[in-house]
């Protein structure tokens, strides 16, 4: 309507030509979901499966707390001398893995941040455990749920999920699936659960544990919204301990070992305090790789975009895999002709370090999702649009609001296909938007309120096999 004047006068009217614009959502920003050893803001527990969004291990100390200490490590300080001179000294520090504490949220999080992790939401299932004891799938599960009202999350990241039994780790990740294929604005990173054969021994048989994740650790429903990752990881990080429980065992020329307790030691005897120290902070720290890659999922999306493939990228505060296996072996892993559940590896190279060496979802065998930053591309696309295209409900369903409709989404995808998100030379090859009667309506579509766009992309696939053919060629004269 005109605006109605009165008084006689110049008026000034602005008149809109631009149509609204999109703006893109954040695209890795991970949910973990776990034990903690406090989840505490104002009073104890007042954050017990509420998620809370951090920024570093500052934030997630300064709420969830530390470690828990590991307290069944044995230490063997062995002494040989010579004229009451010690010629040598070894030290050994181990803890079984059946002894080690369950709970590892706080270990994951440092090789999060470590590999090139921002935001994130913590969700606290509780707090630890007493050590040994078994993690329940339930308050696990209920953290998940804590996170169906929640936005931002776009990645869901359960760390812990590979200490309970193979029967509750899939209840748990194909609950994580389902919640993704609801809301259609997240994805799953999990790891391998091998059943009986352990991720982190060096001696299991890895192909074993692919099939026992494959037959028992997972379904078959909504496998584009995730992706596996395996074997374990030998990492750098210092495991906690409890000082007043650990025993150290000192003997000298092979003789019969006094024990004492480490926190003794270090009034009584520091020399050997200090080296029994030295021998536990010399222990293997065995992590799922989880963790890691919601990091390295992080640093690729800032650095390059989420339509990059997050692989062929180092793994950062890491020795090795905890299995070394075979191309052969990867393979079985990478290709599943049965089920589609295709496995990511995380190999060790010469003079390149321990790397993501693959890119596939648990769909493997789908043409449409095989890819991981296809399927994430995907949500991060439809995710921006859904909330951009929100300011058009109500509005008059016809041609002006179609235009207006169809450029800002087309303006959107022109960015992305610039920024080399999308296949094709020209925009018109990348990508097409249709909206209109005739098009994507019917008069009924109109009568009853449905204003229907079709999107079509054309999104950059990465280029898993590269295959160089070589020929003898005859000379000649």
């Amino acid at each position: 309507m005109p605006a109605l004047y009165k008084t006689p006068g110049v008026y000034i009217e602005e008149i809109p030509k631009f149509p609204p614009s999109i703006a893109p959502v954040e695209t890795a920003i991970p949910a973990f979901i776990g034990y903690t050893q406090k989840a505490e803001d104002l009073v104890a527990d007042d954050l017990v499966l509420k998620p809370v969004r951090i920024a570093s291990m500052v934030g997630y100390e300064k709420y969830f707390g530390g470690p828990q200490p590991e307290e069944k490590i044995k230490v063997a300080v062995a002494e040989t001398q010579v004229d009451s001179q010690t010629q040598e000294i070894k030290a050994v520090g181990k803890v079984a893995e059946a002894d080690r504490s369950k709970h590892i949220l706080y270990y994951a999080m440092q090789l999060f941040f470590a590999n090139g992790g921002g935001p994130c939401y913590i969700v606290s299932a509780g707090t630890y455990k007493a050590l040994g004891g078994a993690l329940v799938e339930d308050d696990l599960h209920k953290g998940l749920d804590a996170l169906v009202n929640v936005d931002e999350p776009t990645l869901l990241v359960i760390p812990e999920a590979q200490q309970l039994s193979i029967g509750d780790f899939k209840l748990l990740q194909d609950a994580a699936l389902a919640q993704c294929e609801l809301l259609k604005d997240r994805f799953v990173i999990m790891d391998v659960h091998g059943d009986g054969e352990s991720l982190s021994d060096p001696t299991a048989d890895l192909l074993a544990a692919v099939g026992n994740f494959r037959n028992q650790g997972i379904g078959t429903k909504n496998l584009k919204y995730g992706a596996a990752y395996g074997p374990n990881l030998d990492t750098v990080l210092d495991l906690a301990i409890n000082e007043t429980k650990i025993d150290v065992d000192h003997s000298i020329n092979g003789g019969a070992a006094t024990t004492a307790k480490l926190d003794t030691l270090k009034v009584g005897s520091n020399r050997l305090y200090e080296l029994a120290k030295a021998a536990i902070r010399d222990m293997i720290c065995k992590m799922p790789p989880s963790a890691a890659v919601a990091g390295i999922y992080a640093a690729v999306d800032t650095s390059r975009g989420v339509w990059k493939a997050p692989a062929n990228l180092s793994v950062s505060a890491v020795i090795q895999p905890s299995i070394q296996f075979s191309t052969l072996e990867q393979d079985q892993m990478n290709v599943d002709v049965a089920g589609g559940k295709s496995v990511n590896a995380i190999r060790a190279f010469t003079g390149k370090g321990t790397l993501v060496w693959g890119a596939r979802t648990l769909a493997g065998n789908d043409n449409e999702w095989r890819y991981v930053n296809v399927r994430r591309f995907f949500i991060f696309v439809e995710e921006s649009v859904k909330k951009a295209i929100e300011s058009f409900v109500f509005e008059p369903n016809d041609a002006n609001t179609w235009v207006r409709v169809q450029a800002m989404i087309e303006n959107f995808l022109t960015t992305l296909w610039r920024q080399g998100a999308l296949q094709g030379i020209k925009p018109e090859h990348a990508f097409y938007v249709a909206v209109g009667l005739g098009k994507t309506m019917t008069a009924l579509d109109i009568l009853e309120g449905r204003l229907n766009v079709e999107v079509g992309m054309a999104v950059v696939r990465p280029a898993e096999f590269i295959i160089l053919k070589f020929s003898h060629k005859l000379a000649e004269s």
